[in-house]
């Protein structure tokens, strides 16, 4: 057999060389009293253990003139108890070149510290060594085997465990599930969970939870939880926390409810995750007056159930609520003052933020990472990175995409890129945060180059599939002018949501590609995905450039009918465009009309500019002289209205609009353009002297005007000679 055929260990170079060989028995040939003096210290050894005094222990234990295997086991497990694997292993390693012999509490313990420690080579030479002593038959080794195994990611090595020692040992499915689940191998875990001999809570709870962790398992969870109803098996406090959790995620009021009624039930409502639990579910429900009950009912509520309420009402806009419960508060944790910190914020209380900041006695990094997110948001940002170069040495990939995101919110584009290059340097690994903030840069940019570059960063982790990190890549690449790398980047999501369906139909839409942006909707809905605003927006779009008129009509008035979404200024932005740009001017007009709220100055300037297009003279006036009274006054009003007088030669009109215009002393922003040259994107504008290499510009410029001007000139010659000639 395979396992059989693990290489014995006989090196006399390694620590576990010796063969196995009875320690002597004190039962036997020592006095009772020398045996009451082991039972007594191994007594004390376990607890010192169990106090965490494992100094105290371990002098005990070197101080014992005769040890049994006990005392082994008891020093041993307690090194693995307080997650000192390293000083478990190298007294086993000790106990084993001492000649006593491993016994099977000794190899269940060592090979599950093994596996914590993620010591897989120690590991499988503790495994050679319980093949040769044929321990691998008892039901704790073998699970411990197993768990080792599964622990260290080598799930073919588990699966050949299992499947060799399942015969005997009912543990074994347990372990097998577990390590499946760990390993994110769900189809695996179910199907080994199908054919478990006894399915009991401890095996439903953690196939349910696996699910739970993942984004697309959630609705799959709650079936198994069904399920597992249905096989009257009784839930416990892990399994209800657990889908209570779920239901508010998925804002499943009424499901979370019932649920809440099983904990009552079951006398669990006031277990202290449970009451963190409840508390996050009706937040997530929106519904906090039900959450403040649920805490207002536990006699000692833990930092987690006031942390998860403080959050619920800073999430609501409830800020002095959340600082009531803040208030009353003996022990203020990091936790609780970050969420302060970030409800200020929200608020509008920068000062506050800062103050609290200030006055607290531990500041984590994440309290630290935090606070360069405040500064950032208030255009604070040299604050931000003199807070950022604090944190020197302590920094943790939250605070270098805290000062990325920073750079990028204040249009410091290249910064941000060029913070990221320092922290590869820093060996600091990269999260989908980093890439979504990143590739926001670079559409800001305009820099296909680096959007590239970046992306072929991303390909080396597996945030490729994540659904965030690949609509910041799909938007990027569109903004970009790439709309295929776009579209070749959306089929490398594995579960695209509705925010990634509308920057694709988004990125067809303003590539011109209206009938393929329609028809990626199409295949969004066919997929069960519900638009939401933000996707009506960009199909809107896409109508209004394909032209497809009643289209845009007919999914307009879906909307709210179907879809429950109520159309903001946005769409009847779209809409009016939509109208004005096929011809349907008065039309157009109506629509404003009728619309249930005041046009603003972006539905009236898209008419504004249709009439221009169409050269409508006198409906051109009539919206021109509303965008007048709007206050700011908008200044391309003025403009557009000079240039339909100009092309309709009214001069005398043009010379009272211009006359308008220059007593409102504003003036239009210049255009510009850009070029991407070596990853570097160079910005240029009318009259622009500020490049360093303007001279080298201008000259060259004036050569190529120069160029071309002569070819007009000739290409003129020849048509006069060509027409000379013919007569």
């Amino acid at each position: 057999m395979l396992l059989r055929s693990c290489l014995l260990v006989t090196s006399k170079h390694n620590p576990w060389k010796k063969g196995q060989r009875l320690f002597s028995s004190f039962s036997s040939h020592s006095p009772k009293s020398q045996q009451a003096d082991i039972v007594s210290n191994n007594i004390s050894i376990n607890k010192h253990c169990l106090n965490g005094e494992l100094d105290v222990a371990r002098e005990v234990f070197d101080e014992m003139p005769h040890r049994t295997v006990v005392s082994w086991n008891t020093m041993i497990s307690g090194y693995s108890r307080w997650g000192r694997y390293d000083k478990a292993l190298s007294l086993v390693s000790t106990m084993h070149s001492s000649d006593v012999r491993l016994n099977e509490t000794t190899f269940s313990t060592i090979l599950s510290a093994c596996g914590r420690y993620g010591s897989l080579d120690e590991g499988k030479l503790v495994h050679c060594l319980s093949l040769k002593c044929r321990m691998e038959i008892y039901e704790l080794v073998g699970s411990a085997l197993l768990f080792f195994y599964a622990n260290c990611s080598q799930i073919e090595d588990a699966e050949r465990v299992f499947e060799e020692l399942n015969g005997g040992n009912a543990l074994l499915w347990s372990v097998m599930l577990v390590g499946y689940v760990q390993c994110n191998l769900l189809s695996d875990a179910l199907d080994v969970f199908v054919k478990m001999p006894k399915r009991d809570v401890v095996a439903w709870t953690t196939l349910i939870s696996g699910y739970a962790k993942r984004e697309d398992g959630c609705e799959r969870a709650l079936e198994l939880f069904k399920w597992m109803r249905n096989d009257e098996v009784v839930p416990n406090e892990f399994t209800l926390d657990c889908v209570v959790r779920l239901c508010g995620r998925l804002g499943m009021a009424t499901e979370g409810k019932t649920v809440h009624g099983l904990l009552v039930k079951y006398g669990l409502e006031f277990e202290h995750s449970i009451g963190s639990a409840l508390i996050e579910f009706y937040c997530d429900c929106d519904a906090i007056d039900c959450a403040k009950r649920v805490y207002d009912a536990i006699r000692k509520p833990s930092s987690n159930a006031s942390n998860s309420l403080i959050a619920g009402l800073v999430s609501m806009g409830r800020i002095k609520d959340a600082r009531m419960i803040f208030d009353r508060l003996n022990d203020k944790d990091p936790v609780s003052c970050i969420l302060m910190i970030k409800g200020y914020a929200k608020n509008g209380q920068v000062e506050e933020s800062k103050r609290l900041f200030e006055k607290m006695t531990q500041k984590t990094i994440s309290s630290s990472n935090t606070m360069i997110s405040v500064y950032s948001r208030e255009g604070e940002i040299d604050k931000a990175l003199n807070l950022f170069e604090e944190t020197k040495g302590r920094r943790d990939p939250v605070t270098w995409n805290s000062m990325m995101s920073g750079y990028v919110q204040n249009y410091r584009h290249e910064e941000a890129l060029k913070l990221y290059v320092t922290m590869r340097r820093s060996s600091v690994e990269s999260t989908r945060s980093t890439f979504s903030a990143l590739f926001h840069a670079c559409s800001c940019l305009g820099s296909l180059q680096q959007g590239q570059s970046l992306h072929a960063h991303l390909i080396k982790t597996p945030f490729q599939s994540n659904v965030y990190v690949g609509t910041s890549l799909i938007e990027m690449y569109s903004k970009c002018g790439s709309i295929y790398e776009a579209q070749k980047s959306f089929t490398c999501i594995v579960s695209p949501n509705v925010a990634a369906w509308t920057a694709l139909i988004n990125g067809y839409a303003h590539h011109g590609f209206g009938s393929v942006a329609l028809l990626q909707f199409g295949h969004m809905l066919k997929q069960g995905i519900t638009p939401n605003a933000a996707t009506f927006v960009a199909i809107l779009c896409a109508c209004r450039y394909a032209g497809l008129i009643n289209e845009g009509m007919r999914i307009f008035h879906s909307m709210e009918k179907v879809y429950g979404v109520n159309p903001t200024l946005e769409h009847y932005a779209c809409i009016v465009d939509l109208l004005g740009h096929s011809g349907r001017l008065q039309e157009a007009a109506n629509f404003i009309e009728e619309m249930p709220v005041e046009a603003d100055a972006v539905i009236l300037g898209a008419l504004l500019n249709a009439c221009w297009f169409w050269m409508d003279m006198k409906l051109g006036e009539k919206v021109a002289e509303k965008m007048f009274s709007l206050e700011p006054k908008p200044l391309y009003a003025y403009i557009i209205l000079s240039n339909i007088y100009a092309v309709l030669g009214k001069w005398g009109e043009k010379m009272k609009v211009r006359k308008r215009l220059r007593q409102l002393k504003m003036k239009k922003g210049r255009g510009c353009s850009w070029i991407e040259v070596n990853s570097r994107v160079h910005v240029f504008s009318v009259e622009d002297k500020t490049s360093p290499h303007c001279h080298v510009i201008y000259a060259t410029l004036e050569h190529l005007t120069a160029n071309m001007n002569s070819i007009v000139q000739f290409q003129c010659s020849s048509t006069m000679l060509d027409y000379r000639i013919s007569v």
